[in-house]
């Protein structure tokens, strides 16, 4: 009876023995070629799912697929413990913050390490620990000291569910990415960094990513920071000392300008109103604008509404008085918040004027058009320009240069270049994130914590107030402290940072987690920067992978490293999907990863997630199919167990092979070459496995007939193990030690194949009359093509199916495939 693979005393005991030799801790060593690879961090809200175990397992086989192939490779984790996620988990469970947060890292921690993956766990990072938000907080009195972090008073994006400010890049769909709920406009005094200040760099150097990261996540930050070429032009309002500044990419079409639309959030809304008999309508219309989502205020299908706020703009190419309008459809994020409207040329402004009857003039016509027949729809191609002074005549085209020179001439405007992406809203009004290292005083302003009162601690002995309410605004003994210029009393800022401010640099850290002078050493970033591989989800695309490109770009500038981009290569995971839907525990689809191992074992594990799905595919989640991973890890154990002691002590005297110990060493060089080739160049795994699967059939039937071919089966064996070992490394390093070997499997050489080797003697023609199949006919590959025919004509099928019909011709495909036409 064949013996029992008992998984859970094999993987505990090899764990152990790997975590008490601190097997996978990582060095810089200049002599040779490292090799970072990295998870995105987990947020530490609650148990791992199945999505954790699904990256981990992924990046834990390019880990030791790389240290095996002779590069030293940084593989580290930690936890983004910080923020929203944690904070309302806690909320929910009626637990603190910091004791649910450190709690959920304990439990998570053991976790991952079931699962066997590859951690340097003494490079461990927490960021709601002083020791590492200290370097947060450092980072954040660097921005302010080149002017790149500013405060000020402004409409934000508001989710009242999580009680706090969202940056834009936080609101999917005018919902809040964390909680779903709808996002309203709110004006309040937040802090910002200055992203803009880097839009053309971020944009540019996605060029040099281009070919390493999927083209989706490129285009998705290439249209976030939405580069527009086009006119800054400035119209000043009629009988008040203000202006409207708008930035519009078709100046060719200023003289068909007819009315002006502002966001209701823009700041001059109010001001316009004021005193004039359109001022508490225009206030009502504002008030109603802040309650509805954004997303909806821009649909297509969403009616296009408006308030006259009774004041004009004169039109400054044609001086004349054109209505100021403020508009449901106008956002202040985009722009300038502002628009000179064009109904004639604009579908958007058409079907406003057309509702309010605002006058609508064509200034760009159609060729074959008659300019006097009724406009039923905005036309916004090209064509010859009327209504438009001196410009008449012309197409459209042509004369933009000619009409921004005039704007810049008259200085009321000029060519420029506009930017989608807005500066970063970085401060939240909850208690679980880093203090914003600020003081305001009252003789002094707003100032710095100085770099040797740092870290500002984060209060952990405190309950938070109803509804999740930071408690920080009033706690005196946070609050009162002392200016650090004139030395009198003080207020410490209680709004806190972001938590994709701690994931923008958290890589970093993990190359000095213990660094005391610096977030990270210096020399330790050059050797191991960039990220050579770095594993996440595509829901990341412009949030953390943007911030991170920014900060990274930031830190260069300050004299921290040389590296323009943080990440070389990304691979985007798909979604593990059950019973048509994303797992969810609202869903009710959740797959607990512990009963999985229970049941299973880690190795099991791990191959059924390699082999349901390529990494950037979505995963269906199928019972059947971690069933089918356990046969197969159970089957690897029985053939080792088979062999093995047989084996391990035969004489190493080599002869020749016979036909069977050359197809053996086919086999094995053909694996070798599969599993190179899909791990090292394509990331797919599950194709990998096949070829194992398929070199495990093979090995089953395998009869050695003498000791040469015996010694060609050890090594089979031997190398089938390395090759195995990134996917299922515990049955593996078992298997190794029991063939005698006492290194850790992780630090072998990668197996190498001949090309040579890995080609069949024989091959496997294919016989069709007419196109259907009739025989399969296994060949010596060097047959001749007229040996070939006859073989196929003796094939008993073949002769019956042609029977006596005249045979026209023959068609051969050398080595694939023959077909008898009759």
């Amino acid at each position: 009876m064949a013996k029992k693979y008992e998984f859970n005393e094999i993987e505990s005991r090899w764990r152990k023995t790997w975590a008490d030799a601190n097997a996978d801790g990582a060095t810089a060593d200049e002599t040779r070629e490292k090799f970072y690879l990295l998870e995105m961090f987990p947020y530490p809200s609650g148990r791992i799912h199945m999505g954790h175990v699904r990256n981990y397992t992924i990046g834990d086989v390019l880990a030791r697929f790389w240290r095996m192939n002779g590069k030293n490779v940084l593989h580290p984790i930690g936890w983004d413990a910080f923020g929203m996620p944690a904070e309302n988990a806690a909320i929910q469970s009626k637990s603190h913050p910091y004791k649910w947060t450190k709690s959920n890292i304990a439990e998570m921690r053991e976790q991952i390490k079931a699962l066997g993956i590859s951690y340097d766990w003494e490079r461990e990072v927490t960021t709601c620990e002083p020791d590492y938000y200290r370097w947060t907080q450092w980072l954040f009195t660097k921005f302010l000291e080149k002017g790149l972090a500013y405060s000020k008073k402004t409409f934000v994006n508001w989710c009242e569910c999580c009680g706090t400010v969202l940056a834009n890049e936080q609101v999917q769909q005018g919902l809040c990415w964390r909680c779903d709920n709808a996002v309203t406009q709110r004006e309040q005094n937040g802090w910002f960094l200055k992203i803009t200040d880097y839009a053309e760099q971020l944009l540019a150097d996605l060029e040099k990513l281009k070919g390493e990261w999927p083209d989706r996540v490129i285009a998705m930050q290439e249209n976030w920071i939405g580069k527009s070429r086009g006119a800054r032009v400035s119209f000043k309002v009629d009988g008040m000392d203000e202006t409207i500044e708008v930035f519009t990419t078709r100046p060719d079409t200023i003289y068909g300008a007819t009315f002006m639309a502002l966001a209701p959030e823009h700041p001059l809304t109010k001001k316009l109103s004021a005193g004039t008999s359109q001022e508490k309508a225009v206030d009502d219309f504002v008030i109603k604008m802040g309650k509805e989502e954004t997303s909806k205020r821009t649909a297509d299908d969403t009616e296009k509404l408006g308030i006259f706020t009774g004041r004009y703009a004169i039109n400054p190419m044609s001086g004349e008085k054109i209505p100021v309008w403020i508009a449901n459809f106008i956002l202040i994020e985009y722009g300038t918040g502002a628009i000179m409207s064009v109904p004639a040329h604009d579908e958007r402004d058409f079907a406003f004027a057309e509702k309010y009857s605002l006058p609508i003039r064509r200034v760009i016509l159609k060729e074959g058009e008659d300019e006097n027949a009724p406009l039923k729809k905005a036309y916004t191609g090209d064509g010859t320009m009327i209504n438009s002074a001196e410009f008449n005549g012309a197409n459209n085209r042509d004369e933009i240069p000619a009409i921004n020179e005039r704007l810049k001439e008259t200085g009321v405007g000029e060519e420029t270049i506009s930017y989608r992406l807005r500066d970063w809203g970085i401060s939240i009004q909850r208690y679980w994130g880093a203090p914003i290292p600020v003081v305001h005083c009252e003789a002094c302003g707003t100032l710095p914590v100085p770099e040797a009162e740092l870290p500002v601690i984060l209060p952990t002995d405190i309950d938070l107030l109803d509804g999740g309410k930071s408690p920080l605004p009033r706690l005196d003994s946070f609050v009162n402290t002392k200016c650090p210029e004139c030395g009198g009393e003080a207020k410490r800022e209680t709004d806190t940072m972001d938590t994709f401010i701690c994931s923008s640099w958290y890589f970093y850290r993990y190359i000095s987690p213990k660094c005391e002078e610096l977030p990270a050493d210096k020399g330790d970033l050059k050797y191991w920067l960039p990220v050579d591989k770095y594993i996440g989800g595509i829901e990341h695309a412009v949030l953390h992978l943007l911030y991170a490109r920014f900060f990274n770009k930031f830190c260069r500038d300050i004299g921290l490293h040389s590296e323009d981009e943080p990440f070389k290569n990304l691979l985007t995971q798909g979604m593990v999907i059950k019973d048509g839907a994303k797992m969810s525990k609202s869903k009710g689809n959740v797959v607990d990863p512990d009963e999985i191992l229970k049941k299973y074992g880690a190795d099991a594990t791990r191959v059924f997630i390699l082999f349901a799905a390529p990494p950037e595919k979505d995963l269906d989640w199928d019972d059947s199919g971690v069933e089918g991973a356990y046969r197969f890890v159970s089957r690897v154990f029985r053939l080792y167990d088979k062999w093995v002691d047989e084996l391990r002590t035969i004489p190493e005297e080599k002869g020749a092979l016979t036909d069977s110990g050359r197809e053996l060493r086919r086999m094995r060089h053909h694996t070798i070459k599969r599993f190179t080739v899909d791990i090292k160049d394509r990331a797919h795994f599950n194709t990998a496995i096949a070829g194992g699967m398929e070199l495990l059939n093979f090995l089953a039937d395998c009869k050695p007939q003498d000791n040469a071919e015996k010694l060609e089966l050890k090594g089979t064996l031997i190398d089938f193990l390395k090759l195995l070992h990134p996917i299922m490394p515990h049955l593996t390093q078992e298997m190794y030690h029991r063939f005698g070997f006492e290194s850790y499997l992780t630090d072998e050489t990668w197996p190498k194949y001949m090309e040579e080797l890995t080609k069949a003697d024989t091959v496997t023609i294919v016989v069709q009359v007419k196109g259907k199949l009739r025989a399969k006919m296994e060949v010596p590959k060097d047959i001749s093509e007229d040996e070939l025919k006859e073989l196929a004509l003796e094939q008993e099928k073949v002769k019956a199916d042609i029977g006596g019909k005249e045979i026209r011709k023959i068609i051969v495909v050398p080595g694939r495939l023959l077909n008898i036409v009759v």
